[in-house]
């Protein structure tokens, strides 16, 4: 059973269990040990967090200290660092960023040498050798090297799968002074776009503060003072991306996976006519796709689940609501510079605005309320929140959807409603939320 890995790798508050120094260093030998390798290279990069220099060292100590040799790459995109791992050669990379949580909070996440998210059962694996009394071996040493070409080799490789140029395009881009801060404008500005980009000063405490993808407010301002064809907001890592129109209204990731599909589908680039998303994706994007001859497919939450669907049969393109967006011919996870790319392209070779493209998409009205727990305790433990669920399940079957589910990286519940109308699913997501803040003693 794993103790350490949630839904996306490790995470929590810095400097406490389990996100500190000892375990990190830990961790580090433990990958080098699972890796099989006589002497494994590991990819090694962050996002922009203060506390990003605790665990880049502690985890290279491991590493060192059990015989593996280290590639620093810097500040970078997860993504960037998931493409480097397999540029490289190497055995592993680990990324250690929190994505779009707050600045007190970091998270480390490993990749395999394939550049695809570690299994599970890799997990456990690694976990095991964790706590179990094999650290450090005696008499082997790693070596540490800085990798100087990582930021130019992700721009280039990044302007290579658009094929594009952008000239007359006006676009806006907030960074989250998070990790993209010094690839994303260079990427879009090196096709010709026309770039103006906000929040890429980090100073180590306000990644994601008050900007990037979970709080477009900003961005939406500087796309109409600006007059930009469109806004594109990364989170902390950069790998989801939510995208404001030229009317200064938000694109969500299901609206993304509509616009690129039906593009991908008209240049029959779809495999098998199909797209995977979450169970979180609004019902209206299976009914649009399913008027354009496209399957959708649903996995469970989480972009690592929604890949291994991907993978499984053989599809090329899936993403999540969130924005988390795989293009599996370019990527091997999210990467939100990349899908900006795609969409600007959809832009320029269809000759609409993006509002237009994603205009085919019609939603249900969803209501999404995040709650904080206490403890993950199992919903049909709670007897008042089990007989609400079992409520509106049954008075929304065949008319909307309802999901209730625990964060896979933040101690949260998400109550997530679907109905015909907005009424419905906020009077049934209210009534789910405050049973469980009853249940957690949280006013």
């Amino acid at each position: 059973m794993r103790r350490l890995f949630g839904t996306d790798g490790i995470r929590g508050r810095a400097n406490k269990y389990p996100m500190t120094g000892d375990v990190a260093f830990r961790l580090g030998a433990a990958v080098v040990y699972a890796s099989g390798a006589e002497k494994p290279r590991i990819v090694v990069g962050k996002d922009t967090r203060a506390s990003g220099y605790i665990f880049e060292y502690a985890i290279a100590s491991g590493i060192c200290s059990a015989g593996g040799d280290i590639l620093f790459v810097g500040v970078l995109p997860t993504p960037a660092i998931a493409y480097l791992t397999k540029k490289l050669n190497a055995d592993a990379g680990i990324v250690i960023s929190a994505s779009h949580n707050p600045a007190e909070d970091n998270g480390i996440k490993i990749f395999s040498g394939t550049g695809f998210k570690m299994e599970d059962e890799k997990e456990e694996k690694i976990e095991g050798i964790m706590f179990s009394s094999h650290l450090p071996a005696e008499k082997r040493y790693g070596k540490a090297y800085r990798i100087a070409t990582a930021v130019r080799d992700y721009i280039d490789f990044a302007k290579s799968t658009a094929n594009v140029s952008l000239k007359g395009i006006r676009i806006v881009v907030d960074c989250a002074n998070g990790a993209a801060y010094a690839v994303a404008k260079p990427v879009f500005e090196e096709l010709n776009a026309e770039v103006i980009v906000l929040n890429n000063t980090p100073n180590g405490e306000n990644i994601n503060k008050n900007c990037g993808a979970l709080h477009t407010e900003g961005l939406a301002d500087a796309v109409l003072k600006n007059q930009a064809n469109l806004g594109i907001a990364l989170d902390g890592d950069a790998d989801r991306i939510i995208v404001i129109d030229e009317n200064g209204s938000e694109i969500d990731g299901d609206e993304i996976m509509y616009v690129c599909s039906t593009l991908l589908k008209r240049e029959n680039k779809l495999k098998h006519s199909t797209v995977v998303a979450t169970l979180m994706s609004n019902a209206g994007l299976e009914e649009s796709l399913s008027k354009q001859g496209i399957k959708l497919i649903r996995a469970k939450v989480g972009d690592r689940y929604v890949i291994d669907e991907m993978r499984k049969e053989g599809y090329n393109f899936g993403g999540e609501q969130s924005g988390h967006i795989i293009f599996m011919e370019h990527t091997t996870t999210g990467d939100g510079i990349i899908c900006g790319l795609q969409l600007l392209k959809a832009v320029v070779s269809e000759q609409k605005p993006i509002s237009e493209l994603a205009k085919g998409m019609q939603k249900y009205p969803q209501i999404l309320i995040n709650v904080p727990v206490k403890d993950k305790k199992d919903f049909s433990e709670m007897e008042n929140v089990s007989v609400l669920i079992k409520q509106a399940e049954k008075e929304l079957e065949g008319k909307g959807r309802v999901l209730v589910r625990y964060s896979g990286t933040e101690n949260l519940a998400r109550v997530m409603i679907e109905a015909k109308t907005k009424e419905t699913a906020e009077m049934h997501a209210k009534k789910i939320a405050n049973a469980l803040k009853e249940e957690n003693r949280i006013p």
